[in-house]
Formats: structure tokens, C-alpha cells, sequence
């Protein structure tokens, strides 16, 4: 059929014509699974007219902010919902795509799932910088957790929520992780309060324990509803 362009259909007597153009894509050296037996040599031989090699997202990613504002269009399209980024969101987004971290494995597949991903869980359709670092997180367990190397211990909240801790200092990290953890196990931000402030509460005659957790979680760009939706996603 591919050579001929003619092909004998089951349990017919005459053959049939065709005429059409056939092109293949694979993300495999057929060369190596040749030679490897995978692959059929006289196939490979009828396939490989021309060849055109499409570099990988990643090798390319000045593709990647482009496709953002179309990867949301698809979204709205298939859902009928509409979907965007406010601008803090959009910059730490494509600062992560556009760096070493972004490993983009399955290229446009894994831009789209992620857009995807943040367009559903976004409050009210507005992907803010929260969503995002959740996504980032996402991704990097995804990608087998390489983007979030580090040699200065083990931090699984953290990574959680931010995806990533580079840019703080250990003093801080250690804080921030007890507080996170705490905030997951706990029902709500007053609770949380006032377990983290218990000893200070009873020496001051009025206390705020859940402005004070708020606004240290702030400092993080982080918000105790993400942390715990954040954690939960993750158990599912």
C-alpha cells in the first residue's frame, strides 16, 4: 500500500487504488530500534523519504508564552468557561517555564495539562500566584521531583505549596515547613493560630492568633485555604 499505493482488502479479488500522502512521527532514533530488532528495516526503508526533526518543547521555549493565551482559549472552548491569568501569576508562571526547571517531558502535552489544571482550580476563573505555585509543585513531582533538587534536607510541605525553595534561607525553611505541616492537620486558620501562638497568648491581654498566622503566611504569597486545598488534592 505505502510503495504500490495498492492493497488486496480481505476477501476481495481485485485490488484497490489509493492515492494519499503518509506522514509518520515517532519520539524514537528508528535507526537504534532497528537495529535492536523493534522496528522493521523494509518498513523504515519505504517510511523514510523525507525527515524533518521537530526540536522538543524545552529546546524551543520561546514557544511557550505564545501558546499560553491559546492553551486558555482551548479551555474555554471545551468547558465554557473562561479562564486567565492576573499579571504577578502570568510572570511567575512563565519565570518557572522559561527556566532550567521547566522540563517540559511531554512538550505541548504537559503545557496543556498544566493550563488546564490551573484553569479548574483558579477561584472564580482568576489564576493568581498561589494557583501557580501549586501547579509548580505539581509539576515537579511529575517530572520525578528534578526540579526540586536540593541538598539542604527535606521539606515536603514547602515543595507542596511552592514548588520550590531555592531563594530561602534554611532558617526560614525550617519555620515555614512546622507551620505548613501544622496548618495541614488543622480545621481552620484560627485553630492553627492558636496552637502556633499558645504560649504567647497567655500573657497578652488581647491576641489576633489568626491575623498573625495570615500575615506570616503572606510573606510566602501564601494563603491558608491553598495549603489545605493544596493538600488535599494531593491525597486523592
Amino acid at each position: 500500500a505505502i510503495e504500490e499505493k495498492r492493497f488486496l482488502r480481505v476477501g476481495a479479488d481485485e485490488e484497490t487504488l489509493v492515492d494519499f500522502q503518509l506522514i509518520a512521527g515517532t519520539n524514537k532514533n528508528l535507526g537504534d530500534e532497528v537495529r535492536a530488532g523493534r522496528f522493521r528495516d523494509d518498513l523504515l526503508a519505504r517510511l523514510n523519504l523525507w525527515t524533518f526533526e521537530l526540536p522538543a518543547l524545552k529546546d524551543r521555549r520561546e514557544d511557550i508564552e505564545p501558546n499560553l493565551e491559546h492553551e486558555l482559549k482551548r479551555y474555554s472552548d471545551r468547558e465554557g468557561e473562561s479562564a486567565s491569568f492576573n499579571k504577578e501569576a502570568r510572570a511567575h508562571y512563565l519565570d518557572f517555564a522559561l527556566s532550567d526547571a521547566g522540563h517540559w517531558s511531554a512538550n505541548f502535552r504537559d503545557l496543556g495539562a498544566s493550563v488546564t489544571r490551573m484553569a479548574t482550580l483558579a477561584p472564580s476563573g482568576r489564576i493568581d500566584v498561589p494557583t501557580v505555585k501549586q501547579e509548580i509543585a505539581t509539576l515537579g513531582r511529575l517530572w520525578g521531583g528534578a526540579t526540586l533538587a536540593t541538598s539542604r534536607g527535606d521539606f515536603p510541605h514547602v515543595l507542596q505549596v511552592l514548588g520550590t525553595y531555592d531563594a530561602i534561607d534554611l532558617f526560614d525553611l525550617c519555620q515555614l515547613e512546622a507551620v505548613l505541616e501544622l496548618c495541614v492537620t488543622s480545621r481552620s486558620l484560627s485553630e492553627a493560630g492558636r496552637s502556633l501562638f499558645a504560649a504567647t497568648r497567655s500573657v497578652k491581654a488581647s491576641s489576633n492568633d489568626a491575623d498573625r498566622l495570615r500575615k506570616y503566611l503572606a510573606r510566602f504569597g501564601l494563603q491558608f485555604e491553598t495549603i489545605r486545598k493544596a493538600a488535599f488534592s494531593d491525597r486523592l
